[in-house]
C-alpha cells in the first residue's frame, strides 16, 4: 500500500523558515509529479509548488522568491523550503505525488501537516 508521510510543520514566527519533508513508502515502481498543496477552512486547496520528474518546477506568484522544492529520486522524497514566512502562508500543507505502483498509476495524498505562522 503506497502512502505519503509528511513532517516538519509548527508554529514559526513572521519572517522564520520551515522544511517540510515527505517520503512515498509500499511498492512503488515509479514516483512522477510531486508537490505541495495548502489549505485553509473555508478556501479550497491551492498548489504551492510542484516539481515533475524531469525537475521543472513551478510555483504559486504567492511564493515564488521565499520557497523552493526539491526531492530526491532514489529516496522517494520531496521538500518544502519555506523562508520569509508571513502569517497568510499559514494552512495545513499536504504533500501529493503521481506514483506507479500496482494499481498502476494514480495521484496520492499526504495526512498534512500544519504551519502557523504567528507571533
Amino acid at each position: 500500500q503506497v502512502q505519503l508521510m509528511e513532517s516538519g510543520g509548527g508554529l514559526v514566527q513572521p519572517g522564520g523558515s520551515l522544511r517540510l519533508s515527505c517520503a512515498a513508502s509500499g511498492t512503488i515502481f515509479r514516483v512522477n509529479d510531486m508537490g505541495w498543496y495548502r489549505q485553509v477552512p473555508g478556501k479550497e486547496r491551492e498548489l504551492v509548488a510542484s516539481i515533475n520528474s524531469g525537475g521543472r518546477t513551478n510555483y504559486a506568484d504567492s511564493v515564488k522568491g521565499r520557497f523552493t522544492i526539491d526531492r530526491d529520486y532514489a529516496k522517494k522524497m520531496v521538500w518544502l523550503q519555506m523562508s520569509s514566512l508571513k502569517p497568510e502562508d499559514t494552512a495545513v500543507y499536504y504533500c501529493n505525488a503521481a506514483i506507479v505502483g500496482t494499481v498502476g498509476s494514480r495521484y496520492y495524498w499526504g495526512q498534512g501537516t500544519q504551519v502557523t505562522v504567528s507571533s
